[in-house]
């Protein structure tokens, strides 16, 4: 007896349904510089009207790491797209670019389209909070790799920047200043120690209420990352910035290095900044030190930015005063960082 591809566990009549769900959806993102429609073997995207002297193409990819897994425990998919974008477009804002289109990649042991449709949705929020188009894709039905109710999704995006405004942290000097910008909470890095610790050691609900949370723990730990390209692209049309780095996995004493030159180093005070509660929860029942935290989370601060001390002022101006942190200076030294908490 012959034995269909359906039978194998892939049903191609599935992934039409998801197309024809997320069609408006996606083009909702679209712009006139994108020249294709969804369903084509690949996605095009006119540079007409970006007027650069010198452009250069910043691309990043990234994922959402094991988060998925709570999203999946608690069937809550619509919030996972967003930090997908977030991820990659974070990163690329880093050298000074500006968002332009974005891909995403879904694997799935069971192609439900109304979930895929709940993915994607939140993917192209993030997007257009980003100012990007979500110009193709990927749903991939792979049954035997990932179990039925499981899926993994990563991304891919592409920025534009002028090649001489491209950030390096070459240009950070002695007496530069430091400031941060909030994070939303947890963001998307070090959930692999958050499960740890709340499902395996504390055995905690994620239905659960927590006093001091206004949200059930499993809301509160899927909160979406935030998005910085607004503030960044319009401090960037304001100042030059000399260093950028996203508070991800490896927290402060990872991602700050990263942009910090030798022989300088960026001392920071971070004993004045209100911590948002979850991680104070984290650190009593994972029974974790400051400096392991500091290590693994962004602890209220998503990304941090190095400007020249004149341009101190106008930050305040541009920046909402209740997302800017205020973090430290650049000194001489021969660690990269030195963290006051």
């Amino acid at each position: 007896m012959p034995i269909s591809y359906k039978d194998s566990g892939v049903d191609v009549a599935q992934g039409h349904k998801e197309i024809e769900l997320i069609k408006n959806i996606v083009e909702s993102t679209h712009s006139k510089n994108v020249l294709s429609k969804l369903g084509g073997f690949s996605g095009l995207f006119s540079l007409e009207n970006y007027n650069f002297k010198n452009p250069v193409l910043v691309s990043g990819t990234d994922g959402v790491g094991t988060k998925l897994m709570l999203a999946q425990m608690m069937d809550k998919h619509d919030s996972i797209g967003i930090d997908c974008v977030a991820m990659c477009v974070n990163d690329i804002l880093c050298q000074g670019a500006k968002p332009l289109f974005f891909l995403d990649y879904i694997a799935c042991g069971k192609l439900v389209p109304e979930k895929m449709e709940k993915i994607v949705s939140g993917v192209a929020k993030g997007c257009k909070e980003s100012f990007a188009a979500l110009i193709g894709g990927e749903t991939a039905e792979m049954p035997g790799l990932y179990k039925e109710n499981e899926y993994d999704l990563a991304g891919f995006c592409v920025g534009i920047v002028d090649k001489d405004r491209i950030i390096t942290g070459e240009k950070i000097k002695e007496g530069n200043h430091i400031f941060g910008l909030k994070s939303s909470g947890i963001h998307s890095n070090g959930y692999s120690l958050v499960r740890k610790i709340v499902l395996e050691k504390e055995k905690l609900s994620l239905d659960q209420k927590i006093e001091g949370l206004e949200l059930s723990l499993g809301q509160e730990l899927l909160k979406p990352t935030r998005i910085y390209v607004k503030e960044v692209l319009n401090l960037l049309a304001k100042i030059e910035i000399n260093g950028l780095s996203h508070i991800t996995g490896g927290g402060f004493y990872e991602n700050i290095p990263r942009m910090i030159p030798d022989g300088l180093c960026a001392k920071i005070d971070v004993s004045d900044i209100e911590i948002p509660y979850i991680f104070n929860l984290l650190q009593k029942w994972g029974e974790l030190d400051k400096k392991d935290m500091y290590e693994t989370f962004n602890m209220g601060v998503g990304l941090v930015f190095v400007v020249d001390k004149s341009c101190c002022s106008l930050v305040h101006k541009v920046i909402d005063e209740n997302l800017l942190l205020d973090l430290g200076e650049i000194k001489k030294g021969k660690e990269k960082i030195e963290l006051k908490y």
